[in-house]
């Protein structure tokens, strides 16, 4: 796997997720969806519920293998390292691709130690005031809470603690950021303030987000994977119907079911 610092250019496909088949113990979760992931865009997920948009986000960093009965099959690649390959170990995945949950979930420590966790966890070596500061900064914190780096991240208000979340995320400087519906459980000024910091990070990062909220994806993401689920099996299995920038899928998009959808004539 490579370092972060790794060169490539702004039309590469940072990550190329090739999902064939994913299940839960029996249940088919997932099938047939190829979704590439552009270094420094937005790429939005959207579909309804159960289509499985945040199956494939977190399948692409490992963390559904914390799930017992979970099962993959296909390819993910990142810069070329097959993340599934039988000599790569998932928690060295997760270094390299950063997730931000959809509720704030700081630890019950200092705003500090909250965003120091990650690095101390690497054993970084370097300088940890310069990039908790950093951090924070990132994620466009910093001026409200340089002077209570001692609080606990607890105390912060809803939108605090997940900007609070990001900065913990991009401390160790992971390439990749992934986001499942980071401002789901926020009010609408805070929802604002999620939204542009993701487009400021896109400049240094390559972000992959789950959202609900389709007018969300139409404002921040460059490209946009609209999922749907199949019912004709007998069952609830999502796959992706199109992927494309995210202006034209919106306002041209090649599937009805796709046309369907984001004029409300299902969920």
């Amino acid at each position: 796997m490579s370092t972060p610092q790794s060169a490539a250019t702004t039309d590469e496909v940072v990550i190329d997720c090739r999902v064939k088949k994913i299940f839960y113990g029996n249940f088919l979760a997932v099938r047939d969806s190829h979704v590439p992931i552009l270094k420094n865009k937005i790429t939005g997920f959207i579909g309804p519920s159960g289509c499985g948009k945040s199956t494939v986000l977190k399948s692409i960093n490992r963390m559904n293998d914390l799930v017992r009965s979970f099962r993959f099959e296909g390819e993910i690649r990142f810069e070329g390292q097959d993340l599934y390959a039988k000599n790569v170990d998932p928690v060295t995945v997760r270094r390299y691709i950063g997730m931000v949950f959809q509720q704030p979930n700081p630890f019950s420590m200092s705003i500090y130690e909250n965003v120091a966790f990650g690095l101390r966890l690497a054993r970084y070596k370097g300088d940890y005031d310069a990039r908790v500061e950093e951090a924070l900064k990132g994620a466009a914190l910093w001026d409200e809470v340089k002077d209570k780096l001692k609080n606990n991240g607890m105390s912060l208000s809803g939108g605090q603690q997940q900007r609070l979340c990001i900065a913990r995320a991009i401390a160790t400087r992971p390439p990749v950021i992934l986001m499942d519906e980071p401002a789901s459980a926020l009010d609408p000024i805070a929802t604002r303030q999620i939204e542009e910091l993701m487009v400021e990070l896109k400049k240094d990062y390559t972000v992959a987000i789950v959202t609900h909220n389709m007018q969300q994806a139409l404002r921040v993401a460059d490209k946009t994977a609209f999922f749907a689920v199949d019912i004709s099996r007998g069952g609830r299995t999502g796959y992706l119907v199109e992927m494309g920038d995210t202006r034209e899928l919106f306002e041209n998009p090649r599937e009805a079911l796709t046309r369907e959808y984001l004029s409300g004539e299902f969920s």
